[in-house]
């Protein structure tokens, strides 16, 4: 039976507070909302999976950039290599050749919980009784607390403090009672409460999952006789793999030497609920996530703020990298010009560190640099995918006028952030969000930031970007209104469904 979630959301979201203001120091934009993780798995019989899952986990790098890994099974045997940093920064040609196997899984992270360390990269490789395992995980579990106490008592001693863990013990500790791993990793999801998009890869099969609610993505697609699973559809264009489908929520699916099989005991419980903001900013353009292309919803995003917030002007400008295609929206909508008014660096990570305050008060002008001949003696659309803690707004629209620009209207493709993520997104605490410290009041906020206008998108509208979508949404960081209730009492078991 679940216990009352309310005291363990509450301890789930000072975790979350707390990793958020530990690596604000390191954060070389502090009002970006920080990436999710990425996952990626692959059979194939032909093996050479560390490549292929190399080639993946760089078509998810925008989705972590803090630590990566890749495991494969051969014979039996799962060995693995991770580390910090970027994708093509930790692995090479030597180590991916000794990472020979028919089977991989791999992962590419950002932290929402537990520390940015090496020990907490994944995927995490687990060795017991029964032989071994590896998990990769992409999401967070608001009941980690209850988890964490619950295999505490019973002697689990941690290596880790991601929540990952909790998810990889609980499945080991299930497999001593059932005859198949797949059977462990269904028994463990009746102990989940939170968002999850799960590979789990044991010596002889590769199981995907995905949570009830359908928090995060995950989609399965085929390469001649391989089997392949990620967070993106971009990952599978990026190895010539064809998009079958998305996993649904609640559901498992089971491969065992080519053969692919489904458990269907989650599925249809809840709404399905993905994060809104993989369309307004999580997801790689070029991805489709639940039939909607994240570029489309980016473009439609950025009309209806045409449509709610108007602006004369001249030029209408998008922050790298989301908020191009919600000001080419815009500017469709509005009839005014679309300009490239940045340049962004691509050479920095989101790890670039500013050991003094000069630096990091300067660090928008080493991300980015002004187009001035597209802003100069203009009246300047800006357009961002969200508005945080307003200090990088705020850099930046001093940086357009410094540059000649006689008006700077600032528009956001997101709502106001004024309420915590319980699932994996990295909003910080409210006293940092700028519509709280404000209490939503436009003018305060505008004259916060510098800008002769501001605009958000409207909650109402969100409905309205993702038309070809095959689901609902999630949009709790906006509204506060959570797919799970917070207060709610969970009464029921798996065994009782």
């Amino acid at each position: 039976m679940y216990s009352k979630m309310f005291p363990l959301v509450e301890a789930a979201a000072q975790t979350i507070t707390r990793t958020c203001l530990e690596k604000e120091h390191y954060m070389e934009l502090d009002n970006r909302i920080g990436e999710e993780c990425g996952v990626f798995a692959i059979y194939d019989p032909a093996g050479d999976c560390a490549r292929t899952t190399y080639y993946g986990l760089y078509a998810l790098q925008h989705r972590g950039q803090e630590s990566c890994g890749i495991a494969v099974n051969n014979n039996r045997d799962i060995t693995h290599y991770k580390d910090m940093g970027l994708v093509n920064d930790v692995f090479n040609e030597s180590i991916l050749q000794k990472l020979n196997g028919t089977m991989a899984v791999g992962h590419v992270r950002y932290s929402t919980t537990g520390e940015s360390l090496r020990e907490n990269a994944q995927p995490l490789v687990l060795r017991y009784v029964k032989g071994n395992i590896a998990l990769a995980h992409n999401g967070n579990l608001v009941n980690k607390p209850e988890l964490e106490q619950s295999l505490s008592v019973s002697g689990a001693i941690f290596q880790t403090t991601t929540d990952t863990e909790m998810i990889a013990y609980t499945i080991a500790k299930e497999r001593l009672n059932t005859g198949s791993i797949e059977k462990a990793v269904e028994n463990t999801i009746a102990h989940l409460v939170g968002a999850f998009s799960l590979i789990v890869m044991s010596p002889q099969k590769l199981i995907a999952a995905r949570d009830p609610w359908g928090f995060k993505p995950l989609c399965m697609g085929r390469k001649g006789d391989a089997i392949v699973f990620a967070s993106e559809t971009c990952a599978l264009d990026s190895i010539g793999a064809e998009f079958e489908r998305d996993l649904e929520p609640g559901e498992i699916v089971v491969v065992n030497k080519g053969e692919v099989t489904t458990i269907d005991t989650y599925m249809n419980k809840h709404p399905h609920s993905m994060c809104i903001f993989e369309y307004l900013y999580f997801a790689r353009p070029d991805s489709i996530i639940e039939g909607q292309a994240a570029h489309d919803s980016r473009v439609l995003a950025g009309k209806y703020l045409a449509q709610e917030h108007p602006a004369d002007a001249d030029v209408v400008i998008g922050v790298p990298d989301s908020g191009l295609s919600a000001a080419m929206g815009f500017a469709q909508e509005s009839g005014i010009p679309y300009g490239i008014g940045f340049v962004k660096n691509k050479y920095i990570g989101r790890t670039f560190i500013q050991p003094t305050q000069e630096m990091r008060e300067n660090s928008v002008m080493i991300k980015l640099n002004v187009l001035k001949s597209t802003v100069a003696g203009k009246r300047v659309v800006m357009v961002d995918d969200s508005i945080v803690r307003g200090t990088t707004s705020r850099r930046i629209v001093n940086l357009l006028r410094k540059c000649g620009a006689t008006e700077v209207h600032v528009r956001s493709s997101a709502p106001p952030f004024k309420f915590p993520c319980y699932f994996g997104t990295d909003v910080p605490s409210q006293d940092q969000l700028i519509a709280c410290r404000y209490n939503s009041n436009m003018d305060e906020i505008c004259k916060a930031i510098g800008a002769d206008s501001i605009g958000f998108l409207s909650i109402e509208a969100l409905k309205n970007i993702i038309p070809d979508a095959r689901c609902q949404y999630c949009d709790g960081c906006f509204s506060g209104n959570y797919p799970v209730d917070v207060n709610m009492k969970f009464e029921e078991d798996a065994s009782d469904d």
